[in-house]
């Protein structure tokens, strides 16, 4: 597997599927997200068999080819089954030094944090980015917790050399807010997987990151 690390310098938008959410499908929004330009994709699904889950990230692999960055949200099994590009991991899920344990040196690993101290921890533990949560308060993840604001990413700029994605309840409106406030990315689900254009959507956000990014800080 090509070691796609030095993809994560370059990310604008992150992906993450929500089959309950999507009005065309996994496979589809993943199809259309690569097409416009989306370099990272977050398998997470909780809804079928570990089997059916297998043959879809493989799908996604698939897709994904050599351009975009592929990850399994929490599924450290899945994402050896398939040769992942690595996996993202929450708090509660397995500690960072077993997933790399069992999933090599080269492999990508994020974790969701919540905090400067739970940041810190994860650089310090190997975490090669931070997903910061949630930046809005958000009704796509039920037990994300009241949203911590953009002005809260400043701080965990300041503390981590590693990228940080910023997520929840993030749209086009605020999108703009986040980037100026120190986040490499940012995630948007119900913006892009619940509209009828995922390909134009996911564009769209392209875009405008990549704007407010030259713009504010010449890159």
């Amino acid at each position: 597997m090509t070691d796609k690390r030095a993809l994560l310098d370059k990310i604008d938008f992150y992906l993450v599927t929500d089959s309950g959410l999507s009005r065309k499908g996994t496979l589809s929004d993943v199809e259309k997200a690569v097409a416009a330009g989306c370099r990272i994709i977050q398998y997470r699904e909780k809804s079928i068999s570990t089997k059916d889950m297998i043959v879809e990230a493989s799908q996604i692999k698939t897709l994904c080819g050599r351009e975009s960055i592929f990850l399994v949200n929490d599924r450290v099994d899945v994402a050896l089954a398939v040769d992942a590009d690595g996996v993202h991991i929450g708090q509660d899920d397995m500690p960072i030094d077993a997933a790399r344990d069992l999933l090599g040196p080269d492999k990508i690993i994020g974790l969701t944090v919540h905090t400067v101290e739970e940041a810190l921890e994860a650089e310090k533990m190997g975490a090669d980015y931070v997903g910061l949560s949630p930046i809005f308060n958000t009704s796509t993840k039920k037990d994300a917790g009241s949203g911590i604001g953009p002005e809260s990413i400043r701080a965990v700029k300041d503390a981590i050399k590693i990228p940080i994605i910023a997520i929840g309840g993030i749209n086009k409106q605020n999108s703009e807010s986040v980037i100026l406030g120190g986040a490499d990315s940012l995630v948007a689900i119900s913006a892009v997987v619940c509209s009828d254009d995922v390909e134009q959507e996911t564009r769209e956000f392209v875009a405008l990151i990549r704007k407010v990014k030259k713009d504010a800080f010449g890159k």
